[in-house]
């Protein structure tokens, strides 16, 4: 007799480790002397945690303390810096009371999903999307209501569409900068949707670990928007800490307890010696501005070769460091256009089915936070190369 499997059996994947996993291994079979592959499917900063972070984790290390298990939502002295850093950055005073510690911003998707909705309530987000947002909301019994968002309201949900919705979901998602498209949610824009969600009765959940990369406007934050509004953040991008795996979220006092009690449960606590890198990391911007710097050179070449190159509809990249492509007059969808690019440029990108099901096959995500000299050479590599039609 077969053996029933749940509901999570049936998750699909997330097409960039896939990509990633492609990347490696072109990487492997390039002879010696061949150029390298260049990576531009993964969104992880191509510098490592800022010197101070890693400093402070060496210190930890050759301490006395055993580094063990912290209070399920984190460091004390960590929650402090962040509620600094949230008052230095938008001028808003936060409890570190409101503040929890996560492993990554990839748990704390599912303790808000879990405290904040049940199975069979709808949940919208504009696409395209983070894919996991669908995926974990899926794989909980919740719902994904899409909002399909294009270039007219730069890839981010509009009050419009918001209006149109029926029924009323229980929860909306939005991210800005957003992945893939590197849009942002201006102040007001941000603010009449909190006002909507708070009319509606509709819980706003707002990714925003891509806060410090910005180009031209600084983010607004939820938090300053709405009460009853959850805030997801990270140490991986901005901080460039991806491996560390440190996240946090600022949380309504209605979900306090709830998020508490599921992360107690699930994840007991977010790694110690993390929690360590990442308050120190808040002395290091003058290190994290080096980087910024450096996306902004890499998106301003990018933006200016790559529509010589055959890309003329980009994104308009706001924030974050991302490019999303057009690719619908290629003749080949995103998968193949992706993996023929992988095969005969060297270059690794990722396919829009990922962020968008329904549209995604005319667009390509590029990534562009990887070394600067790479960024540099793909649009040469790309100019007069066309794959075959399919």
């Amino acid at each position: 007799m077969a053996l029933k499997r749940g509901r999570g059996a049936g998750a699909p994947p997330f097409r960039v480790m896939d990509v990633i996993a492609a990347a490696n291994a072109r990487a492997r079979a390039l002879p010696p002397g061949a150029p390298g592959v260049i990576r531009m499917e993964v969104g992880q900063p191509g510098t490592g945690a800022p010197r101070g972070a890693a400093e402070a984790a060496r210190a930890a290390l050759a301490g006395p303390d055993p580094l063990g298990y912290t209070e399920a939502f984190g460091r004390r002295d960590l929650r402090e810096r962040i509620a600094a850093h949230i008052a230095d950055w938008y001028g808003l005073v936060v409890s570190p009371a409101r503040i929890a510690v996560t492993m990554g911003a990839s748990a704390a998707f599912p303790l808000a999903f879990l405290a904040a909705f049940d199975p069979g309530d709808r949940v919208a987000l504009a696409a395209p999307f983070y894919p996991p947002y669908v995926n974990i909301l899926t794989a909980l019994g919740m719902v994904p209501q899409i909002l399909e968002a294009g270039p007219q309201t730069r890839f981010q949900p509009s009050l419009a569409a918001l209006d149109r919705l029926d029924p009323r979901p229980a929860g909306l998602i939005v991210a800005s900068p957003c992945n893939p498209a590197g849009t942002m949610l201006h102040a007001g824009e941000l603010a009449a949707i909190a006002r909507w969600c708070e009319a509606e009765g509709v819980r706003l959940i707002s990714d925003e670990i891509y806060h410090g990369l910005h180009y031209d406007a600084a983010p607004a934050t939820a938090a300053g928007c709405s009460a009853s509004a959850v805030v997801i953040n990270s140490f991986s991008k901005y901080f460039s800490m991806t491996g560390w795996r440190v996240g946090w979220m600022v949380l309504p006092e209605d979900l306090l307890r709830p998020v508490e009690c599921l992360a107690q449960n699930f994840f007991i606590s977010a790694p110690h010696i993390g929690q360590v890198a990442a308050a120190a990391a808040f002395d290091c911007h003058a290190e994290l501005q080096e980087n910024i710097a450096r996306y902004r050179r890499s998106r301003a070449h990018l933006l200016g070769q790559l529509p010589a190159a055959g890309f003329p509809a980009l994104s308009p990249a706001e924030g974050a460091f991302y490019l999303y492509a057009d690719i619908s007059d290629r003749g080949i969808d995103s998968e193949a256009f992706c993996a023929a690019m992988l095969a005969e440029c060297a270059i690794a990108a990722t396919p829009g089915v990922d962020f968008d099901r329904a549209r995604g096959r005319n667009f390509v995500r590029f990534s562009y936070c990887g070394p600067e000299a790479d960024m540099r050479e793909a649009p040469s590599r790309l100019a007069g190369w066309h794959p075959a039609p399919r």
